[in-house]
């Protein structure tokens, strides 16, 4: 039958326990048995099943109070179908409040207990986490723990705001973000937010509206984004921005709304820079190639390229990332004959000369405001660099900071900065 979903059933009688499971073997279903909540406690330490028939009245533990256990532990990963006798009928009510899926009389009939499992599981593969691949950008563990954070804050449905400096491929990673069979609208600027706002969340309806660079909104651009914000839910509109400005410098310059960056930075990722990945040059190098020479099928470029020049362009510090990169590759595939490392030296000029990292600077605005102020703003850009940094893990954040967890949570309150303690050490 090929669709092999393990089924659990909890049930204290034998002969419940016994029927269903010949049913649901002849459906071609997995089936597992627990004659109590113990039981089916224990189960569920050890696995997760497809589906869940828990009867509700049982000797040891009731059904209800074993899903609420479920859900406040964070186990209720997948549908639970209540089975009441006569007279249980209200608390299965209830128990879909607590998170059951649904709840079947008994006697159950055949054709009520097929379509109501098929239901649930047609149901939770449509909640199943959406997967992130940033392959395209490499597979070095930043851009796993990138791909990580993404997925994180799709399944939390918040809306996510893609920083990291210039060239680290914050289109691609935004449209990896994108559903592939839902709407994405585009927007190449922030005209359409000032025109005609909720048009736009009708067009991306059960979909992603992407916003790009929006360090260069106006002001009033900011507002029409501010506006949409909590009217993103019902539509069920994921909101990517991307930014390769940093929007706490901004801010801090009056130029970029500090209230709509705070309600956006609960959700930051920070793309790693290509000399935070150097693992990932090699295969980029080659595929950079491969692109650059695609009508000649070309040999590798990494074997005949001389060692030292491989190392160059390992170790080079790549300004402009990604973009860079693929710039210089281009470049190297115009060269006729062979490649000398004396060739790659001269053409990576300043790439090859790392520059200090660039810190957030401290602008003049900083020295206009009073001190309270000024401290504020910089403790604004401060947390929002290190929860980008880190993913939004608020241990490692604490660490970080050297604050202790409450006092951080209380600080970032105050500068009223979103936080979600849900990705807590998650990652």
């Amino acid at each position: 039958m090929g669709h092999a979903k393990e089924i659990l059933i909890v049930d204290d009688e034998v002969g419940i326990r016994e029927l269903l499971s010949e049913i649901l073997e002849d459906e071609g279903y997995r089936v597992a048995l627990a004659e109590n909540a113990s039981e089916a406690r224990a189960y569920r330490q050890r696995q997760q099943p497809a589906l869940v028939l828990l009867d509700i009245w049982m000797p040891d533990t009731d059904g209800v109070t074993l899903l609420r256990e479920w859900a406040t532990g964070g186990q209720l990963t997948m549908p639970v179908v209540m089975m009441s006798g006569h007279g249980t009928i209200e608390t299965a009510v209830d128990a879909t409040k607590v998170g059951a899926f649904d709840f079947l009389e008994k006697p159950i009939g055949l054709q009520k207990l097929l379509s109501t499992i098929a239901r649930a599981l047609k149901n939770a593969a449509v909640q199943e986490p959406r997967r992130v691949s940033l392959a395209a950008l490499g597979s070095s563990t930043a851009i796993r723990e990138t791909e990580r954070a993404l997925e994180q804050l799709l399944a939390g449905r918040r809306p996510i705001l893609i920083l990291g400096e210039p060239g680290t491929g914050h289109d691609l990673a935004a449209r990896a973000v994108a559903a592939p069979d839902a709407p994405c609208v585009a927007l190449a600027n922030g005209g359409r937010l000032t025109s005609n706002p909720l048009a736009l969340i009708e067009e991306a309806r059960e979909g992603t509206l992407y916003c790009t660079e929006i360090g260069q909104y106006s002001k009033i651009e900011q507002k029409g984004l501010a506006f949409l914000l909590p009217k993103l839910d019902k539509q069920n509109v994921t909101l990517v921005c991307t930014s390769s400005e940093a929007l706490g410098n901004l801010a801090a310059e009056g130029k970029f709304d500090a209230a709509l960056l705070a309600q956006l930075s609960s959700g930051t990722v920070m793309l790693p820079p290509l000399r935070k990945r150097r693992e990932d040059i090699p295969p980029l190098i080659e595929r950079y190639w491969r692109e650059a020479n695609r009508d000649e099928a070309p040999a590798s470029l990494l074997s005949a390229l001389p060692p030292a020049a491989l190392t160059a362009l390992s170790s080079a510090y790549w300004p402009g990332n990604l973009d860079h990169l693929a710039g210089f590759i281009q470049n190297l595939s115009l060269v006729r004959g062979e490649i000398t490392t004396e060739h790659v030296k001269r053409v990576l000029g300043e790439a090859a000369t790392p520059n200090p990292a660039p810190a957030p600077e401290i602008t003049a605005r900083f020295f206009e405001l009073p001190l309270r102020e000024a401290r504020e703003a910089f403790e604004r850009i401060y947390f929002e660099q290190l929860l980008g940094r880190e993913q939004s893990n608020m241990s490692k954040v604490a660490e970080r900071a050297g604050l202790e967890r409450t006092h951080l949570y209380r600080k970032l309150k105050q500068l009223n900065i979103r936080f979600s303690r849900r990705t807590d050490d998650a990652a």
